[in-house]
């Protein structure tokens, strides 16, 4: 472990409840719960606000509803906290070639690697700056820990919460760790944490205190020798930078079990599309194309097959994908469906367009024409939903967001990130004039860049703390 505090933990304050309260004047300070809002869905993050009701991420959707039955419940709107994320993420990397994403909004960062940080001093204004820029660059806030290790770094995080930043001084840490739970140290769940409770093990100095020897016995040597040299607050493991992306895949839960066989494969269909844009997007293309099944008893299972070279072609990725399907008997009803590509290249083989369907001699351009167009719009019409906390746009009344729909109805809040809280509208859900639309910046980034519907102005937005 290093003598200086130049390890940084950096986590957004429950990231996707404080992006929708950003984007969502009328939430600001309220409940927000955001996750699948089925019979199966689960709590992605709420809200500090929700969090006062005992609600917390990974609850299911059920409970949270009865603690906390008049919260605002949103379905993810991911594509926006990527893109959040990756502001954030860029922020980090101008502080050091060391960055260690561990998810859309968390990160350890070395700063010494990148000579932004050699002392206590020199990384608290690191800190202090980094939060400022985090706000200013996407009206979010974050809590920082630094300290020498990525250990303490991320207790001192959990310390900071929410919006701020606590920094461990070399030589405390001991005395800092010793009265916490065990539950606090890296690699300590539910399970090791009932295996120590029962011999009597409940703080960090405890299992200090009960040597080495004793957490071998107890819980196996690797394990054993590992937990005894965090409770003495050594962490000799490096911040390791972002490595490449394996595989890119997409995949949902259904509410109620899909038995129609047809609907299987028209989803199957829907997600292969969905992997070939995120494919695209990131300029990748793949060899192995993954379907994975969870059937109506939990079983889960995964078939692939892999291609003659890398493609990103819709049309070879969605027939090798029926294909995999023909193989996975559904009989029962299915309650998950992924489609994945792995064995990645950035580069496509473009005479391969043909590989998946083997011998067919159809052009590329012409993918289309196996599918009945008809059959394709009345799928799209039936379909047509509208999720809770979603963008939308209305030829009226500008850009506003899904309150909730049913009975054949969508309700519509207007208004933008920059404006005052903003009337709701009711209609009809085939209403021509109302269409799905693309998330506003949280930061007005130019005068005018808030669209009308809701009061734009140029200032940014009102973030709780």
């Amino acid at each position: 472990m290093r003598n200086a505090p130049t390890i940084l933990h950096l986590d957004m304050d429950a990231f996707y409840a404080s992006v929708e309260q950003a984007s969502k004047p009328s939430l600001r300070g309220k409940a927000v719960i955001v996750g699948g809002l089925g019979p199966r869905g689960v709590v992605a993050t709420a809200s500090y606000e929700a969090r006062v009701f005992g609600v917390h991420s990974a609850m299911p959707m059920a409970q949270a509803r009865r603690l906390a039955p008049n919260a605002a419940y949103l379905v993810p709107r991911f594509g926006i906290y990527r893109e959040i994320s990756e502001q954030v993420m860029g922020l980090l990397r101008e502080l050091s070639p060391l960055v260690e994403p561990l998810s859309l909004d968390e990160a350890f960062v070395d700063l010494e690697a990148g000579g932004a940080a050699w002392d206590a001093e020199s990384a608290r204004l690191v800190g202090v700056k980094l939060r400022a820029d985090i706000r200013a660059v996407t009206g979010l806030a974050g809590s920082v820990g630094l300290a020498a290790s990525k250990m303490l770094a991320k207790i001192a995080s959990e310390e900071a919460k929410p919006d701020g930043l606590v920094l461990i001084e070399p030589g405390t840490e001991r005395a800092l760790l010793g009265p916490m739970s065990v539950r606090t140290l890296p690699g300590v769940g539910p399970a090791t944490g009932d295996h120590l409770r029962r011999a009597g093990i409940h703080t960090v100095n405890e299992i200090a205190e009960a040597g080495e020897d004793e957490l071998v016995r107890l819980l196996g040597k690797a394990h054993g020798h590992a937990l005894y040299a965090m409770a003495l607050a050594h962490d000799e493991r490096p911040v390791v930078a972002e490595r490449e992306a394996k595989s890119v895949s997409v995949e949902d839960t259904y509410d109620v079990d899909i038995h129609d066989r047809v609907r299987v494969g028209l989803e199957v269909q829907r997600l292969a599309d969905r992997c070939v844009q995120r494919l695209r997007a990131a300029g990748l293309s793949g060899r192995t194309i993954v379907l994975k099944v969870r059937r109506y008893d939990f079983s889960t299972l995964t078939r692939s097959e892999t291609l003659r070279g890398p493609t990103d072609d819709p049309a070879v990725v969605r027939e090798a994908a029926a294909r995999l399907l023909d193989s996975v008997d559904t009989t029962g009803g299915v309650r998950l469906l992924g489609v994945g590509v792995s064995g990645l290249a950035d580069y496509t083989q473009e005479d391969l367009f043909a590989q998946a369907a083997g011998e067919r001699l159809e052009p590329a351009e012409d993918e289309g024409d196996h599918e009945d167009p008809a059959e394709e719009r009345e799928a799209v019409h039936v379909e047509r939903r509208w999720a809770a906390g979603h963008d939308v746009r209305h030829a009226e009344y500008g850009h506003g967001w899904v309150q909730g729909s049913g009975l054949g109805r969508v309700t519509v809040r207007f208004e933008t990130p920059g404006s005052e809280p903003g009337r709701v509208r009711t209609f009809r859900v085939d209403d021509p004039e109302l269409e799905a639309a693309e998330p506003l910046p949280l930061v007005a980034r130019r005068p005018g860049v808030w669209e009308a519907g809701g009061g734009a102005s140029g200032a940014g937005p009102v973030v709780p703390a």
